[in-house]
């Protein structure tokens, strides 16, 4: 992909490393010098050192062949603007950084994909990391619901039954379902059927309707996660 990055801070950089790892056609838009130099030094891509809230920065950047942009500004009004110019310029996927959440609604209205406030969602992982470790990823779905990875531990009540029975006991409810199943000497991780048995050591992909509440997660063996 011809790929459009608005911003070479604290996402913009990281973003930069996994678009040109990729071995995505990167183009990096960056207002400060000092940013843009280092950009330069350390990525496969072109770094353009100017502003791109002006329509001719974008264009130099080649917009008009970009599969995607992304603005990754600390700035919303910024981002906003960069949103603005590159729907003008037809950019078929856009995507932005959204730092106040009172802001949403105004990316929602102009049809911009967005990501809020990644700050939050940092410290969200953080959190999780520390009250339920046991949850190797997760991802939100909606208001409420997740999908989660969990180790199944030894003596948990799910282990050593099926699927079915497990769902027979009440185990696991209509709300829960498990999705993947990683497994030791598996070269590729597990479809679930109901006739298929979980093991202690299994690493399971869940999707909780409720996210991951101590009534999902005691399931799989972890009851001190929530004390």
């Amino acid at each position: 992909m011809y790929i459009v990055i608005v911003g070479a801070g604290d996402i913009g950089t990281p973003l930069l490393e996994i678009a040109t790892q990729g071995g995505n056609e990167v183009v990096a838009v960056e207002r400060d010098e000092g940013r843009a130099d280092r950009a330069a030094t350390n990525y496969d891509c072109l770094v353009i050192n100017d502003d791109a809230t002006v329509v001719n920065t974008l264009e130099d950047a080649g917009v008009d062949r970009a599969d995607a942009l992304i603005s990754t500004t600390d700035q919303d009004a910024t981002n906003i603007m960069v949103c603005l110019l590159a729907q003008e310029l037809e950019v078929p996927n856009i995507v932005s950084v959204v730092h106040n959440p009172e802001h949403m609604g105004l990316f929602e209205r102009i049809g911009v994909n967005t990501m809020q406030n990644p700050q939050r969602l940092i410290a969200e992982y953080l959190y999780r990391a520390v009250s339920q470790p046991s949850i190797v990823d997760y991802m939100h779905v909606g208001d409420q619901a997740e999908v989660f990875e969990i180790e199944v531990t030894e003596g948990a009540p799910v282990a050593g039954k099926t699927l079915h029975e497990a769902d027979q006991e009440g185990l696991v409810g209509s709300d829960v379902l498990v999705l993947a199943i990683e497994r030791s000497g598996e070269e590729s991780p597990v479809t679930p059927r109901g006739g298929t048995q979980i093991h202690a050591g299994d690493l399971v992909t869940i999707y909780s309707q409720m996210g991951a509440t101590p009534d999902v997660t005691d399931v799989f063996g972890h009851y001190g996660d929530h004390d």
